[in-house]
């Protein structure tokens, strides 16, 4: 009754906000929640692991080059013998076969936990045990398994949680296909009581700006062993942020090449009552300790932002607003973006478009340039100054915005590059405030490239890569050529939802086919899997359904 009751709170929410428009998007959602249940069931069985596949994988596991030994780092306190079960049997289930499950029992005070540990290492000789005398909370208990580990890799499991029969193996095949990676993490899904897999995490590659918005690795994840040790292992007094505040500081040491990205669900997190899989409010102060990771991750890395709470908990980033002069670019015929204290240049629309905003950023003076479409009217006053705190900060070369239809839903947040279309646009059609998949909407992230019609960069970087490439693409799909090269000089294309834009006009048509053949062109491996996608999510039709 509550799940009905809530449905139509949202109906009438949606109606009110957007009339008829607003509930014809939150249908759309409801529709394509129930399509994506169906479609990862199907998934599940596509992908099911049955002898042939294990025997195949097998065969690869003896052509291994190097066979590391994984640590399975496994804290336990005071679980359901049920769910403990099931946890240690997924590790004894995997195919790859050199492993160790490294346990650490904080001092658990339900009988049944001592003699069925000890029961397990008895009946299998890579199961390790060490009891600690004090119980010092899941760091510390994390720490004493990490003391025990002598694999070269570490992967972290929760006491109530499951690991795919064949993660290990995945885990052992990226090293052998990557030997110089570090930090591996995979995507995810969440097992009920019963057994059933249900929310799939579809990530994608790793995303440092959505890393700063919420933890985007969780699990699967796995470290190289030395380098945990080199960090000091876990950090006490971050508890329920202890996952993240440890990636947070690995990924401070390496190089983004050496993090790798398995795009198979290879871990199932167990929906219990106490468990922020079955509900985001079961450990409040998880997301806490989530802040105080990030402002310690700023502080450790000399970066002037703060960070403060978002939507559902979560985080958002907050750079300077500084003083500096922003030039706005504005295209179209309405004029209603003259602001004071800003240059504003206007370009008439033309099929040489990217040749017009060239001419126009070349007389631009200030330090910043917006290009905007002057058939947008924004919702946020200070859009222009939280734009230009993005553009501003060093490792950023791209900034765009949520740009919404003119009936209220979502138009784009960012572009997918791939499949028969080329170029999609990121949560068309949902609601106007949905988070959109796995929070990319309603969050700070990254993707390939951003739309022009609200694009901030710094004047200095749009000069150092020249520009929109016009020759090439002199009227469509320079703005995705721009973020592509920007990507390639290091630079990276950040999407922020705290600044929206709407479309008050009907939106302009697909780009032709000869544009979509020469970004292709240009970007054979970029146009064929997106990063910032993932290749279990569907290629041709609606974003980020599932590819089933």
């Amino acid at each position: 009754m509550s799940e009905i009751t809530g449905k139509f709170g949202r109906s009438v929410d949606a109606f009110r906000e957007s009339g008829v428009a607003g509930f014809a998007a939150l249908f759309r959602a409801f529709s394509r929640k129930r399509r994506n249940v169906a479609a990862y069931a199907r998934f599940i069985a596509r992908e099911a692991i049955d002898d042939a596949k294990r025997t195949k994988m097998r065969s690869v596991i003896d052509a291994f080059a190097n066979r590391p030994t994984i640590s399975v780092i496994l804290p336990v306190y005071n679980i359901d013998e049920i769910w403990l079960a099931k946890c240690i049997d997924s590790v004894r289930r995997q195919i790859y076969p050199n492993w160790e499950l490294c346990i650490s029992d904080d001092a658990s005070t339900k009988p049944h936990i001592r003699p069925f540990l000890e029961k397990a290492a008895m009946e299998d000789a890579r199961i390790k045990i060490i009891f600690r005398e004090k119980n010092g909370h899941i760091s510390a208990a994390s720490n004493s398994a990490l003391d025990i580990a002598t694999g070269e890799f570490c992967v972290l499991l929760d006491h109530d949680d499951e690991l795919a029969e064949d993660a290990l193996f995945h885990v052992a095949a990226e090293l052998n296909s990557f030997p110089e990676a570090k930090m591996i993490f995979s995507d995810e899904d969440v097992i009920g009581t019963d057994g059933e897999r249900s929310d799939p995490k579809f990530k994608p590659e790793f995303s440092p700006d959505l890393m700063l918005s919420l933890n985007m690795v969780t699990h699967l994840s796995a470290y190289q062993t030395e380098l945990l040790r080199a960090l000091g292992g876990f950090r006490l007094g971050i508890e329920g942020s202890q996952d993240y505040d440890l990636a947070l500081r690995v990924i401070e040491r390496i190089s983004p090449n050496e993090i790798r990205h398995i795009p198979r669900v290879l871990y199932h997190w167990r929906s219990v009552e106490s468990s922020v899989a079955a509900s985001r409010g079961a450990k409040p102060y998880a997301f806490e300790k989530a802040r105080v990771a990030i402002a310690d991750h700023f502080e450790r890395t000399g970066i002037d932002a703060e960070v403060v709470e978002a939507a559902d908990g979560l985080n958002r980033v907050r750079y300077p607003h500084r003083t500096k002069t922003v030039s706005l670019i504005a295209v179209g015929d309405e004029r209603h973006f003259d602001i004071e204290s800003c240059e504003t240049i206007y370009v008439g629309e033309s099929d040489d478009l990217a040749r017009d905003l060239n001419a126009a950023a070349r007389n631009a003076t200030g330090e910043v340039i917006v290009f905007i479409d002057r058939h947008l009217t924004p919702h946020t006053n200070d859009w222009l100054a939280e734009l230009a705190s993005f553009a501003l900060h060093d490792g950023i070369g791209g900034v765009g915005c949520k740009i919404l239809r003119k009936d209220g839903s979502i138009d784009q947040t960012g572009l997918i590059l791939g499949g028969k279309s080329v170029v999609r646009k990121a949560h068309h059609g949902f609601p106007q405030n949905s988070n959109g998949y796995f929070f990319r909407a309603g969050l700070i992230g990254n993707y390939s490239a951003v739309s022009w019609q609200t694009f901030a960069i710094k004047r200095s970087v749009f000069e150092s890569v020249g520009g929109f490439r016009a020759d090439d693409l002199p009227g469509a799909l320079f703005d995705v050529d721009l973020c592509l090269r920007l990507w390639q000089k290091g630079l990276r294309v950040v999407y922020t939802p705290y600044v929206v834009m709407q479309n008050m006009h009907d939106p302009v048509g697909k780009p032709s086919t000869a544009a979509l053949g020469r970004l292709r062109e240009l970007w054979p491996a970029e146009t064929t899997l997106d990063p910032f996608y993932n290749p279990n999510l569907s290629p041709d039709d609606e974003p980020f359904d599932i590819n089933a």
